[in-house]
């Protein structure tokens, strides 16, 4: 090795593996890749040319050679021998792997660090299944007594209903405390009745939003966030549960890489191909026994009942065919009526004998017969609001929603929620939200198309898709006041439907915050029925929140959807917004170029249209993104083209942000005495028309020219000013960039301590949203 000058190189570091970090050995990894470019007399590797080597996406490859994520052992052991890698150097960098994996095992973990328990509550009635429990044990216990490089999977598989989320989410409790690094828990709906399954990227950014990784430093690609996924596991001893999968492929990117972890999934597939190829523990779940589904039912309404009616419990267990969410049902039916068992049973015998002849050996035509029992027991009320259920997109539905798809008062809609949640056919879930099993879904559904006229259906879907598109609209309105005109085209409601009105922007954020998966089935939902407008109008309303929380992935799907829509209803100008939108969620993911297409795109729509302000708009756009580039030249020559658009038809609102835009374009430039004259300008307007989101901004601005021209007392006064208006907003990132900046020119005359504690002040917003300028700020604090 002596003779290799690369080698020499490279072995010192290894002599010191004990302290090499992620970093160092990325480091050894590009050094190899240095000399296995010399040796074979060309180019370096390119990342796409390694990814096809090895079978791994590009991006996980550029991810392990800039040091953002460890490699799992056997892709470093890989990597290094495709790089050509000595038998000593193999080793010792594989023992420098090891060091670092011992090295976060011991480490103290903080006392704040953020442990996810996502768990469901544990199922109260659960009963039986003792070999199943007794076969999830010797899992969990030959894993910890025989540790081995695979992470353990259990497979969890059997009929709808049968209890495999119950059996799961039991044994997960049971052993919760073995898991000291937390519980990741996710719905993947595979079978949901509308096809709606979770995809892998949305289920991975729940579980890296659960382990404290900010929206905005998810990556884009599935690959890459799989990677952070496992880098984040590595070691850690969690306890994953992947409810509902539909195939192996749904699961696989889900997967942690490390043995620590202990993964169980539940699905009606058999998922043969995980199995297999990924050594996955199978685990078929069978009906209950005749015991088991006797206990069942007297967990429910009391031993006394059952040893009273023997034969007619016998009856219902037949009729439910022993399978858990039927006889669930019925012993809820059981206690809601009060009636004789004897009753009850003949009641379901009746009902089975007259589905009978509708049973086509699906699930729902297995149960239909219970789900029918307990359907025909509800008022015509709570009957007509089950039945209408069935057309919302899930997961969850609140009253006020409710109310509006079945044109009630609230009070109604409360009433009959309330008797399908003791008939066990919804469950509130959470305070005020309400679900249901996705079979009880689809037999919803069902009844719907049988019994309500197509006009009835076409009316509740217009009344569920105005409430959430008006009630959106309103919070986004709140959110950003002086939004595009064009946002208040909307039709009114239709008759029935009562939208939400959120007071203040606390109250709306909130509403949007927990309405977000709903809302995102919702544009679904009317984008594939051929709901272009409702498509179009929730897009653009959800917009500024999907910006604003970091939904990156999100907001392009909307915009796309959003796009679509316009195009389909011919509204050129609809059309151009949602380029513009595209373009903004582009610029987020670092998709540079697409920004420029979309908004070239939307100027050339607006210019046929002869829309001065919309081209006005435009330009400031490509003012944000070229400013987002480093090209503030750039970005002035458009900001100074919105700028005279806005004149031109008296825009007041574009005048006053093109003049703030021309302002901190100078001020970039350095040119900070006409930065000056245009923000004082811009300010003028903006207090003229109270937009204090706006005004805030330019306080910022105004801080900056001072600053950089060396008046620091009246450059703290404005961001001081700046900093009152952006509180009142809670706009908290502006508030932590100003707080910085403020920073900043207290140091500069000398007073270190105003400067650390506005700097701590910025520091602790920015890591308690986990933003990664806090970074900047940490080391502000560090050199002062």
């Amino acid at each position: 090795m002596a003779d290799n000058p690369d080698q020499r190189v490279i072995s010192p570091a290894l002599n010191t593996a004990n302290a090499q970090t992620t970093n160092d050995l990325a480091g050894l990894l590009r050094a190899l890749r240095r000399r296995h470019a010399r040796h074979r007399l060309g180019g370096e590797l390119t990342y796409r040319e390694l990814a096809a080597r090895t079978g791994w996406s590009h991006t996980a490859i550029a991810e392990y050679l800039t040091g953002k994520t460890l490699p799992p052992t056997d892709r470093l052991d890989a990597l290094v021998r495709l790089l050509g890698a000595t038998a000593t150097e193999q080793g010792a960098l594989a023992t420098a792997r090891d060091r670092i994996d011992e090295n976060r095992r011991r480490a103290p973990r903080p006392a704040d660090r953020l442990v996810p328990r996502q768990l469901p509550a544990d199922v109260v009635t659960f009963v039986g299944r003792d070999n199943q429990l007794a076969r999830l044990d010797l899992l969990l216990d030959g894993s910890s007594a025989t540790p081995s490089t695979a992470v353990v999977i259990a497979a969890i598989s059997g009929t709808a209903g049968v209890g495999k989320t119950a059996l799961a989410v039991h044994w997960a409790h049971r052993v919760a405390d073995r898991f000291d690094d937390g519980q990741l828990y996710v719905n993947l709906r595979g079978f949901d009745p509308r096809g709606q399954a979770l995809t892998p990227a949305k289920a991975l950014r729940g579980f890296l939003d659960a382990l404290g990784v900010p929206a905005e430093r998810i990556p884009a690609d599935l690959d890459a966030q799989a990677a952070l996924y496992r880098s984040l596991l590595a070691d850690q001893r969690v306890l994953i549960v992947l409810d509902n999968a539909r195939d192996a492929e749904q699961v696989r990117p889900l997967l942690p890489g490390t043995p620590t972890a202990l993964v169980v999934v539940t699905s009606r597939d058999q998922l043969t191909s995980l199995v297999s190829a990924d050594g996955a523990h199978p685990l078929g779940l069978g009906l209950l026994t005749d015991d088991e589904a006797r206990e069942l039912l007297a967990r429910r309404f009391g031993a006394d009942r059952v040893a009273a009616e023997p034969d007619a419990v016998e009856a219902i267990v037949a009729a439910c065919a022993r399978l858990p969410l039927a006889l669930t049902i019925a012993a809820a039916r059981a206690l809601q009526s009060g009636f004789p068992l004897a009753t009850l049973a003949t009641e379901l015998g009746t009902a089975g004998e007259r589905l009978g002849a509708l049973d086509a050996g699906d699930a729902v035509s297995e149960v239909r017969a219970v789900f029918s029992w307990s359907y025909a027991a509800l008022t015509p009320a709570a009957a007509r609001l089950f039945r209408l259920l069935g057309l919302h997109p899930g997961p969850d539905v609140t009253v006020a929603a409710v109310a509006s798809v079945a044109a009630e008062t609230t009070v109604e809609a409360r009433r009959s929620l309330a008797e399908l949640a003791r008939a066990n056919l919804f469950v509130e879930h959470q305070p005020g939200r309400f679900t249901c099993h996705d079979l009880l879904r689809a037999y919803a559904a069902e009844r719907c198309h049988r019994t309500e006229p197509e006009q009835h259906r076409r009316a509740a879907t217009i009344r569920l898709l105005d409430h959430y598109t008006h009630t959106a609209h309103a919070a986004d309105l709140l959110l950003r006041p002086h939004g595009d005109p064009v946002g208040q085209l909307l039709a009114p409601p239709a008759a029935g439907a009562v939208p939400e009105r959120p007071v203040g922007h606390g109250e709306a954020m909130a509403w949007l915050t927990a309405e977000h998966p709903v809302l995102l089935a919702a544009l679904r939902q009317a984008a594939d029925a051929g709901f272009d407008a409702h498509t179009w109008e929730l897009a653009r309303a959800l917009d500024t929140f999907l910006d604003r929380q970091g939904h990156r992935h999100d907001r392009v799907e909307t915009c796309r959807a959003a796009l679509n829509a316009a195009q389909r209803l011919g509204n050129p100008t609809a059309e151009a917004v949602a380029y513009r939108y595209l373009a903004g969620a582009s610029t987020v993911l670092g998709r540079y170029p697409d920004a420029h297409a979309h908004l070239g795109q939307a100027l050339d729509l607006y210019v046929r249209l002869g829309d001065r302000e919309g081209q006005a708009r435009t330009h400031q756009n490509l003012a944000s993104l070229w400013d987002r580039q480093g090209d503030p030249a750039a970005a002035l020559d458009h900001s100074r083209q919105t700028l005279a658009l806005s004149e031109e038809t008296g825009h007041r609102r574009g005048q006053a942000d093109a003049l703030n835009a021309v302002g901190w374009c100078h001020a970039q430039l350095g040119e900070h005495a006409e930065a000056l004259a245009y923000c004082q300008r811009a300010l003028t307007l903006l207090q003229q028309l109270g937009d204090r989101a706006g005004e805030a901004a330019t306080w910022d601005s105004l801080g900056y020219a001072y600053h950089h021209l060396g008046d620091h007392a009246q450059a703290a006064r404005c961001y001081e000013q700046a900093l009152d208006l952006i509180r009142d907003l809670g706009e908290r990132y502006n508030e932590a960039e100003t707080l910085s900046r403020l920073g900043d020119t207290h140091e500069a005359v000398g007073d270190a301590a105003a400067a650390s504690s506005v700097w701590r002040q910025a520091l602790d917003i920015l890591d308690d949203l986990h933003h990664p300028d806090a970074a900047t700020v940490r080391a502000r604090l560090s050199n002062g």
